[in-house]
């Protein structure tokens, strides 16, 4: 074990050593192969828009599903109000025919109740026989001298 804890450190010492010499003399180790400048990236700010996004992504899909349930909610109930208007539009149709009815009875009974009052029709109390009455028909006797009216179709 004693072995294994040597050779980590002696690994760990080269490449420190490698590292302090490749800062000393960059140019030893051969250039770069990008060249530029190259703004060092803000990783903070990076973090900070990336959970804004992420939040802001959050709520927009809880607004969208209570959307949804407030459009099913809000289509169901007109569903209902509409059901209710036809069962009214039927109800308030008998409700006039019956109203028609009523008002033509109460029209006949209005009608039979100012007849008793005034008494205007009696029943007969007794029947009279009367014996037939002999007439004379007079006959008019129509000229067929005048023409009949010709019915003309067109002009």
């Amino acid at each position: 074990m004693r072995q294994n804890q040597l050779k980590i450190n002696d690994w760990v010492q080269e490449y420190q050593g490698e590292y302090q010499s490749y800062q000393a003399d960059p140019q030893q180790y051969g250039s770069s192969i990008i060249e530029g400048f190259f703004p060092k990236e803000n990783i903070r700010k990076e973090m900070a828009i990336r959970k804004i996004n992420t939040t802001l992504t959050v709520l927009l899909g809880v607004f969208l599903v209570f959307t949804a349930i407030s459009y099913y909610f809000a289509t169901a109930n007109e569903m209902v109000l509409n059901n209710l208007s036809r069962q009214t539009t039927v109800l308030n149709d008998e409700n006039s025919d019956l109203q028609n009815k009523i008002d033509k009875l109460k029209s006949f009974n209005n009608v039979d109740i100012t007849m008793q009052k005034n008494n205007t029709l009696k029943k007969a109390q007794q029947v009279l026989e009367v014996p037939a009455v002999s007439t004379n028909i007079i006959t008019d006797k129509k000229s067929d001298a005048e023409k009949p009216f010709t019915w003309a179709i067109g002009y």
